[in-house]
């Protein structure tokens, strides 16, 4: 059932697996379970955002309720762009991997592919990019989370010594 769990916070976007495989390593789930799991529903929604998000930000810029919110993720994602374009030039590629694989909040598979389809980048080019990204943020997020759970165990272990 944490699986579960950790597969579905690893597809809301800005949390994404960045937050899915430190509650799974809490948990005490196998690491070699957990990481594929948690890759897979992070990289899942890509297809979508790449194909839609884009057409139904625009769609929903103007509307009454969610205008506000749908205007503020498309220069979001137009930033990105702009930003990604510039630091990468010819290097896009590189530089999209990059920001994906950069594990804090807004630079995650959801921003990246947003960005990577406002650019026109090309699916197939955009997916691999992402994907690279995504593995390298699960594995700084693992071994990361792995060295703090190590540290807090040792000091909590000295503490309950004495």
């Amino acid at each position: 059932m944490l699986y579960l769990v950790c597969f579905l916070i690893s597809m809301v976007p800005i949390i994404e697996l960045r937050g899915a495989i430190p509650f799974g390593i809490a948990n005490d789930l196998n690491p070699f379970i957990l990481f594929p799991i948690c890759i897979i529903g992070n990289m899942l929604p890509v297809p979508l955002i790449y194909f839609f998000a884009r057409k139904v930000l625009i769609w929903g810029q103007d509307k009454k309720f969610i205008g506000k919110f749908f205007t503020w993720c498309l220069k979001k994602g137009e930033k990105g762009g702009e930003k990604l374009q510039k630091k990468g030039g010819k290097g896009l590629f590189i530089a999209l991997m990059l920001f994906v694989g950069i594990p804090i909040p807004g630079t995650g598979a959801w921003t990246g592919t947003l960005a990577a389809s406002f650019l026109n980048m090309g699916f197939k080019r955009s997916v691999i990019a992402v994907i690279c990204g995504v593995l390298i943020a699960g594995t700084i997020m693992a071994v990361g989370t792995y060295m703090v759970k190590i540290g807090a165990g040792g000091i909590f272990s000295l503490m309950a010594n004495s």
